[in-house]
Formats: C-alpha cells, sequence, structure tokens
C-alpha cells in the first residue's frame, strides 16, 4: 500500500495534528509506504498563477511548478486529506494544493481527437480518505450542501479508480468539543482508516 497524506493545519499544536498523527500511526501499523504533504510546513504556494493559469493545459510541461507533488499522486493509491473545515470547506491552502496539482494530464484527461470528454486520470487511487473537524453542528453543515465532503469525495472521487474505498469522519461541532468527544472522535478516526486500508480493493 501507498499512501499520499495531505495535511493542512497552521498549528502544530491542534487537535488535527493529533487527527494526522492517528492516521500516520495507523498507517504504519499497516505495513504502509507513506508520503506526507504537510502543506503549511513546507510553505506550499497555493495561489495558481497567472503564468500556471496560461499553461494549464499544456501536458507535460504544466506539472513542473508542482512536480514532487504530482509524482506523488501518480505514486499513490491511497489518497488522504486531514485538514479543519472553514466556512463549510477546505482551507485556501488546500483548495489551493487542488488548484495547482490536480491539472490536466495529472488528474484528468482533456477532451482530444478521440474523446469528446474529460476522463478521470487517477485510475491509481483505489482509497480516498477525509478526515476534518468542523465549528457547525452536522446538520447546518448539510444543510449548506456539505461543499468539502462533496468536493472531495465526490469532485476528486471521480477521477479515482470506478471501485474505490472511501471514508469521511468529520468531527462537528468542534469550538464546543470536550476531551470526551475528542477522544471519541480519534476513536472513530482510527476505525475509519482500519476499514479503508483493510483487504486490497480492484480498480
Amino acid at each position: 500500500m501507498r499512501a499520499l497524506v495531505v495535511y493542512c493545519h497552521p498549528s502544530p499544536e491542534s487537535f488535527t495534528a493529533a487527527v494526522r498523527d492517528l492516521v500516520l500511526g495507523r498507517l504504519a501499523a499497516a505495513g504502509a509506504e507513506v508520503r506526507l504533504h504537510d502543506l503549511y510546513a513546507a510553505g506550499f504556494g497555493p495561489v495558481l498563477s497567472a503564468a500556471e493559469w496560461h499553461g494549464y493545459a499544456e501536458v507535460p510541461a504544466n506539472r513542473a511548478p508542482v512536480a514532487a507533488a504530482a509524482a506523488d499522486l501518480a505514486w499513490c493509491d491511497t489518497l488522504l486529506f486531514v485538514y479543519p473545515t472553514w466556512w463549510y470547506g477546505p482551507p485556501a491552502m488546500l483548495k489551493g494544493w487542488l488548484d495547482r496539482v490536480l491539472l490536466p494530464g495529472v488528474a484528468f484527461l482533456m477532451p482530444d481527437a478521440g474523446h469528446r470528454r474529460i476522463r478521470p486520470g487517477l485510475g491509481n487511487v483505489r482509497r480516498l480518505g477525509v478526515f476534518t473537524t468542523c465549528g457547525a453542528p452536522w446538520w447546518l453543515a448539510w444543510a449548506v450542501g456539505a461543499p468539502g465532503r462533496r468536493m472531495l469525495l465526490r469532485g476528486v472521487g471521480w477521477l479515482c479508480a470506478p471501485r474505490r474505498r472511501t471514508a469521511f469522519v468529520a468531527h462537528y461541532r468542534m469550538d464546543t468539543s470536550t476531551p470526551a468527544s475528542r477522544a471519541r472522535h480519534l476513536a472513530r478516526v482510527g476505525r475509519a482508516v482500519d476499514r479503508l486500508i483493510g483487504p486490497a480493493v480492484r480498480g
């Protein structure tokens, strides 16, 4: 198993960091190869520049500014996101990672002479997991359409293997969380990771 973990939080003392550590621990216990992209620690630049925008569809030159991340996407069979939900979706840093890394020729294939439609390009990804926290209650997140969940599990998920295995675990009402609620959430995360990385999934 080859897991790419995309982690996004500015504070190393955050509860999201505890979630990340639990996820990494479960992956290590399962014998997975792991590559961690800690976006804040790496100083990732989330803004798609004018030059990148103009060269967006120029495959394979478009991947040069994010070559390492693009290579890790091609390498992994398990893609996990760990982040806090801000304004119902992922932080700008993580959204910028999606903008800059999930490129034509990397995450999807553009229409061409033989194909009229966009085609998925991440068929190597057979496991997709999202682990987040949210200040809002669950009913409010769902009332506004759960955009973060939709973006990652549906939007990114459509680019992955058709029979991919997925997981989504959120701690709602994070702003009024307690030690007990956080402990319960970590237990849920652990169970979800164990289910997600169980026996191999066929594409």
